[in-house]
């Protein structure tokens, strides 16, 4: 059974900073790529940052010069520094990752269960 659980969301004002992380455990045999998306209220899911095995990352352009996606494929945890926040990042974060579990050939969609990040104006 693989999961995906994050942490670090929560009540921050307008320009603060915090960091997300997402920790992927159970029978993995190995995690792709990995990213972040966010869904606020009324509003369809969208991707917000990227990044490969190999470390390659995109983000998307409201978020771009402020938060940097990076992943610790040691510890199989990926982050989400978000800095200068603003109140249009309020939303609920969630981590996705495509992983081979142990035994399989392919790599599956997983995603965790979401975080919420509320920034006051």
């Amino acid at each position: 059974q693989v999961q995906l659980v994050e942490s670090g969301g929560g009540l921050v004002q307008a320009g603060g900073s915090l960091r997300l992380s997402c920790v992927a455990s159970g029978s993995i045999f190995s995690i792709n790529d990995m990213g972040w998306y966010r869904q606020a209220p009324g509003k369809q899911r969208e991707l917000v940052a990227f990044i490969t095995r190999g470390g390659s990352t995109d983000y998307t352009d409201s978020v771009k010069g402020r938060f940097t996606i990076s992943r610790d494929n040691a510890k199989n945890t990926l982050y989400l520094q978000m800095n200068s926040l603003k109140p249009e990042d309020t939303a609920v974060y969630y981590c996705n990752a495509r992983i081979v579990p142990v035994g399989k050939f392919l790599g599956i969609d997983y995603w965790g269960k979401g975080t919420l990040v509320t920034v006051s104006a």
